[in-house]
């Protein structure tokens, strides 16, 4: 497979990222199909054509379906307000389409469920826009603990914060809503944290949560008045893996001065790892040398030691960013499909995060913990 061809469905932040990243991936590496940017769909149409110029893709479209049935379109990549991703998804897949969606899946755990099921029915290759887990320092993370350099895994500390919904002058928008975004806190950055949890802890086994909205209403952007709030500002849960561990984790969109605060703490027998997304080129590492007077955190800047830093910037501590960890996980996603592998997180994957952050909702509105049955086997 020489050239593999790109359908993308809008162009916010996303979907810009996105571009960047098929643009750019076969540039930084060279084992994966070229991506021909085919199709751009976004509304109005005029934007779509100013759009498709702007990202280099070759013709532009209104329509999402129609984006599907054009047999320039290999991969349907759905970067839309999440209550499309489902509907659009099932109808890529149907086509016989391979699908790079945004999380969260859908709005509900059921949609997702019918994702996951679709994906294995038509046999296209799936990914969920989870970049963060695509950073070499994480992976590096992963890589200490399955060493035991740090021991045996004791307890998990996790936190995401942003605050985009701090002020409580922001004014009223989709995100709000139930029916347009689905969760709040939790479908929209506490996810990215439960993607790295069980990246490093393995799966949950029972959960006990507890949201909350901080804001009850907003003001609409008209002046008109003020809409209620539906979903989670704040949501919180204490956590017990199947392995027996223990571990407490919280997300806030409404943290002021949070702007991407997605951090973690494993602690082990004999150390523990911290990372902060705000700092997302280090990691931190405390081992215990039985010298007090020389004990401390170690800072590593990745660089090429840590693949696939290497491919994007030949010299350590220089920096990746978010796009750079996009196009990680693009690369992914078309080796996948060119060698017939699985890309992670594909639909199956993804829908483990989905169950844990649906569970952390369930338990706040019931006031009972959650028992997660056994995650999906890996095969």
């Amino acid at each position: 497979m020489e050239e593999i061809g790109i359908g993308l469905i809008g162009t916010g932040f996303m979907g810009k990222a996105h571009a960047f990243a098929y643009r750019t991936v076969k540039t930084f590496f060279g084992d994966v199909p070229a991506p021909r940017l085919a199709v751009l769909c976004d509304q109005p149409l005029d934007k779509a054509r100013l759009m498709a110029d702007q990202f280099g893709f070759s013709k532009a479209t209104d329509d999402w379906r129609a984006l599907i049935d054009d047999p320039a379109v290999d991969i349907v990549c759905i970067t839309t307000p999440n209550k499309l991703h489902s509907e659009i998804a099932l109808a890529a897949l149907a086509a016989g389409k391979h699908v790079h969606c945004e999380k969260p899946m859908a709005l509900t755990l059921e949609d997702a469920t019918t994702m996951a099921e679709a994906a294995r029915t038509f046999g296209g290759k799936t990914i969920v826009g989870y970049n963060y887990i695509a950073n070499p320092a994480f992976q590096h993370a992963r890589k200490l603990i399955a060493d035991g350099v740090i021991g045996r895994p004791v307890h998990f500390r996790g936190f995401v914060d942003e605050d985009y919904q701090a002020d409580p002058e922001t004014p009223w928008n989709w995100r709000a809503t139930k029916g347009d975004a689905g969760l709040g806190a939790l479908g929209d950055i506490g996810c990215h944290l439960v993607s790295m949890m069980t990246g490093l802890m393995g799966p949950v086994a029972r959960i006990t949560g507890d949201i909350d909205i901080i804001h009850k209403t907003r003001p609409l952007a008209d002046g008109s008045g003020h809409k209620p709030v539906e979903n989670e500002d704040i949501a919180s849960a204490l956590v017990r893996f199947e392995s027996g561990v223990s571990g407490v984790i919280s997300s806030s969109r409404s943290a002021w001065g949070r702007k991407n605060y997605l951090a973690f703490e494993v602690h082990a027998t004999h150390g523990m790892i911290r990372f902060d997304q705000e700092r997302l080129n280090e990691l931190q590492i405390f081992v215990n040398t039985g010298d007090s007077a020389r004990d401390g955190f170690t800072t590593v800047l990745t660089g090429p030691a840590h693949e696939p830093y290497g491919a994007l910037c030949p010299a350590q501590g220089h920096q990746l960013g978010f796009n750079e960890l996009k196009t990680i996980e693009v690369h992914g996603f078309l080796k996948a499909i060119a060698e017939g592998g699985r890309a992670f997180p594909d639909f199956d994957h993804a829908l483990e995060f989905e169950r844990v952050v649906h569970a952390i909702a369930c338990s706040s509105e019931t006031g009972k913990s959650v028992f997660l049955k056994p995650a999906l086997p890996e095969s």
